[in-house]
């Protein structure tokens, strides 16, 4: 009989809650924590940002669908852990003990390395719902935006790791000002850290360079790549950009009434700076098993996790966790922990493979990526209105999967039907 703790009520942690119910014994229990009372779908973010969503629309209460699945549920956030004792301690004062314990916290978002970051400074956000909706939701700033139009300036800095809601935003907030027909009066520019567009910290998957940098021409959004973010002022982004060799090659003052870059991320302050465990970024370190070397009770998954990129860039750039790649982890993870708990080695590896729906709010962009980094035996790209309604689909589906306590893969799915549709097996 084994106490199992899943630290973190995300897209991983939810869905790991789901699957190891499936594969551990009816002797065992499984408690899900997180520091909020409900699961919210991120990648709906961009539409919150405009106001096409809602909080209500996106997030599902947890401590109802966790109780019919016979999983315990604890609304509470993580101060800190204490792994030589199996032991974390919370917001609330109480203390929690586990046998066995996955980390799917997410991250901490690092807006305070950059003078003026994030929505308490000059820029918006769209990495959580409650960002989103400062901006979009009733009275928000992109409503007061659209009032006053002017510049704009979106993208991610140094360090960030999650490029893809940032092309989604770019090319939404695109969208909705065309519909108001004020597009005319709103000069864009996109700021990424990325050596060129499309890169997306995976070195770029089939043509997406190509492919992104002609929907930006399409909408007379210009671009600056390899771009270091030096500081956001009320009016202005301060950026410095380099050369391919990582050298200063110039300085931007880039005029900007509404802004909105992703940040990067770090480990959340309960596991940073545990040696052994996570990295100097607070990320966890895993084996092939998800599994951490030092503390063998302990797993990581999903955004959580330590992932060097495949190469480096002039300016620092992480590598995604997509969908796909944290779905191959969480029932890597479900697998394997039965097989430890009787005393046998892990067997299931992860497959971190990348399907991106990229919404654009009329059309947009697809990728498939197999594995997630070079060398691959799939990488592939394509666009056009279908992305759209696919991702519309995959938004009702994944809030359904959650809903009902359902731990059927829907990326792997995806990613096969598009393969057969497509008839890009092997390419």
């Amino acid at each position: 009989m084994a106490h199992v703790v899943v630290l973190g009520g995300g897209l991983g942690g939810t869905i790991q809650a789901y699957e190891l119910k499936e594969t551990l014994t009816r002797s065992d229990t499984i408690t899900l924590i997180s520091n909020k009372p409900y699961f919210q779908f991120t990648p709906s973010n961009p539409w919150a940002g405009v106001g096409w969503r809602s909080k209500d629309e996106i997030t599902i209460d947890l401590a109802p669908v966790m109780k019919r699945r016979g999983i315990d549920f604890i609304c509470d956030g993580a101060t800190k852990l204490v792994p030589e004792e199996n032991r974390i301690e919370l917001e609330s004062g109480a203390e929690v003990t586990y046998d066995y314990l996955i980390i799917a916290t997410g991250p901490e978002l690092a807006f305070d390395e950059i003078e003026g970051f994030g929505p308490e400074g000059h820029t918006n956000s769209v990495c959580t719902i409650e960002h989103a909706e400062k901006s979009g939701g009733k009275g928000g700033t992109w409503e007061a935006f659209c009032k006053n139009p002017g510049p704009i300036v979106v993208g991610a800095v140094q360090g960030a790791s999650c490029f893809g809601p940032a092309y989604e935003y770019l090319f939404t907030l695109d969208t909705d000002l065309r519909r108001r027909k004020i597009k005319h009066k709103v000069p864009m520019t996109f700021v990424t850290s990325e050596p060129y567009i499309g890169h997306l910290g995976l070195g770029g998957v089939g043509d997406t360079k190509s492919m992104l940098e002609s929907a930006m021409r399409d909408r007379d959004i210009k671009w600056i790549t390899n771009a270091r973010t030096d500081k956001f002022t009320d009016g202005a982004v301060h950026v410095t950009e380099f050369d391919e060799d990582g050298n200063e090659k110039k300085t931007h003052e880039v005029p900007a009434t509404y802004k909105m870059m992703l940040p990067a991320f770090r480990g959340i302050p309960a596991i940073r700076g545990i040696e052994g465990l996570v990295n100097p970024r607070g990320f966890v370190i895993v084996d092939e098993y998800q599994r951490n070397p030092k503390y063998r009770n302990i797993f990581g998954i999903g955004v959580a996790i330590a992932i060097a990129p495949p190469v480096a860039t002039p300016v620092a750039t992480g590598v995604p966790k997509t969908g796909f790649m944290i779905e191959s982890m969480v029932t890597a993870t479900a697998h394997n922990l039965p097989r430890i708990l009787v005393g046998e080695e892990p067997n299931n590896l992860p497959s971190w493979n990348a399907l991106c729906l990229a919404d654009f709010g009329d059309r947009g962009a697809a990728f498939l990526a197999m594995p997630q980094n070079p060398p691959r035996n799939v990488n592939w790209a394509s666009e056009g209105k279908w992305v759209h309604w696919a991702k519309l689909a995959f938004e009702w589906y994944f809030m359904r999967k959650v809903r009902k306590g359902v731990s059927e893969p829907w990326y792997e799915k995806t990613a096969m039907k598009i393969m057969k549709i497509n008839k890009i097996q092997g390419r």
